[in-house]
């Protein structure tokens, strides 16, 4: 089973930065694809950026310029650098970890932290 934790977060003005971590273990097969998500109240979990299997990485378009993800896969660990930080970038922020099928392409476990917060505000 995997297991995924994060750390970091917390509050900070506008225009600040934040760095989040997040470190995951019992993976067994080597094709993984991670990234993070965040959800606001009321609204729907969205990506904010991942790394894929296949090495790509995607940022949504409201945190591109301005986001950095950085995965090692062989510490099993990823953070999400976080600069100019507006009030609309406050949610609950997880980390994902999907083992993906070498045959298939599709994932086979799907496991997720337990969030930690960011918030945004003068």
């Amino acid at each position: 089973q995997v297991h995924v934790v994060e750390s970091g977060g917390g509050s900070v003005q506008p225009g600040g930065s934040l760095r989040l971590s997040c470190e995951y273990s019992g993976t067994v097969w080597n094709l993984v694809t991670v990234g993070w998500y965040r959800q606001s109240p009321g609204k729907p979990r969205e990506l904010v950026a991942e790394k894929t299997h296949t090495e790509m990485t995607n940022y949504s378009d409201s945190v591109k310029g301005r986001f950095t993800i950085s995965v090692n896969k062989v510490k099993n660990t990823l953070a999400l650098q976080m600069n100019s930080l507006k009030p609309e970038d406050s949610a609950v922020y997880y980390c994902n970890v999907k083992e993906i099928s070498g045959s298939t392409d599709r994932p086979i476990s799907d496991a997720w932290g337990q969030g930690t917060q960011v918030t945004v505000s003068s």
